[in-house]
């Protein structure tokens, strides 16, 4: 059992939402929040359902509009997608170091060009200064 286990009939969890089971309906139709449905098609809520509805009261008693608020957990929920991609690729990386330790680096030049680096060197960075003056008219 875990956060996405479908457990709560439709009273309960509005009952944990502090809501009326018919605006949890209103949000399921306008794809709010969308429980998972029994093979005799009633609504059962996760424990995250509940968490996502508190969240739509909140934002609602904040005046933010049901459009907004669906753009809002949409947004939420492609960050949570892109971190989980995010710490993938960095398992990835470094299973991938340790695989094959001693491999070249790579960095881009001042110009552009592709330089090679042997793992655990850097780049000489230049300290040139630049200044900025505007036009004068």
């Amino acid at each position: 059992m875990n956060e996405t286990s479908p457990l709560f009939v439709i009273s309960v969890a509005a009952e944990l939402a502090g809501m009326h089971p018919q605006t949890l309906r209103q949000y399921d139709r306008i794809g709010l929040v969308s429980p998972t449905r029994t093979a005799g098609k009633s609504r059962r809520y996760s424990m995250r359902d509940v968490v996502q509805l508190r969240e739509i009261a909140q934002l609602s008693a904040e005046g933010v509009s049901l459009e907004g608020i669906r753009r809002v957990l949409g947004l939420e929920d492609e960050v949570t997608a892109l971190r989980a991609r995010v710490r993938e690729l960095e398992a990835a990386l470094a299973d991938e170091m340790l695989n094959r330790p001693g491999r070249r680096v790579f960095a881009a030049g001042t110009a552009g060009e592709i330089v090679t680096l042997k793992a655990g060197t850097r780049t000489r960075r230049e300290n040139a200064v630049v200044v900025w003056r505007p036009l004068e008219r």
